[in-house]
């Protein structure tokens, strides 16, 4: 899917996990500090990226340049998603089910970060295996990207939404 441009969209931002980061030299050891960002326009539009930098503001607005040159539009079925998927990345997977209006977002940590920036009111998810937050939202972000509504489906096969649908 391709890329969108940033400029286009009022984008809304969230830090989902800052990380102090050392390494050992002969003079001692050097901190760093890490930041993982997702912003989204809250209509289907999102993005995450990461930053590393001697500062946290530093680091933050590193993940954010980063974030905003990794925008996905996500397919939504009025507020929520329209097929069950599962995304994966490195050891983190994420179940993601459609939920009827006034479910609310039942998710936690990172993955709810990615699905409110999104603009998702109802979802149900479950994170699997890893809890490292880097693969969680990656694995999130996978599933939102792999997902179709019926109309793409039904154009791609040449046939009508109605004999898709059933």
């Amino acid at each position: 899917m391709a890329l969108l441009d940033a400029s286009n969209y009022e984008l809304n931002e969230k830090v989902v996990a800052l990380n102090r980061v050392s390494k050992t030299v002969k003079g001692g050891r050097i901190m760093k500090f890490s930041a993982l960002v997702v912003v989204g326009d809250g209509n289907g539009v999102v993005g995450f990226g990461m930053g590393k930098s001697n500062e946290v503001p530093d680091a933050i607005r590193k993940a954010l340049e980063d974030a905003k040159k990794n925008l996905h539009k996500i397919a939504l079925k009025g507020t929520t998603i329209p097929h069950e998927v599962t995304g994966k990345y490195g050891a983190g997977a994420v179940l993601m089910r459609p939920a009827p209006e006034g479910t609310g977002v039942i998710a936690g940590g990172p993955v709810r970060a990615v699905i409110e920036m999104a603009g998702i009111k109802n979802i149900r998810t479950k994170s699997l295996r890893s809890n490292n937050p880097c693969n969680v939202v990656r694995a999130t972000m996978e599933g939102l990207i792999s997902l179709r509504t019926a109309e793409e489906v039904a154009a791609l096969r040449g046939k009508t939404v109605k004999e898709i649908v059933g």
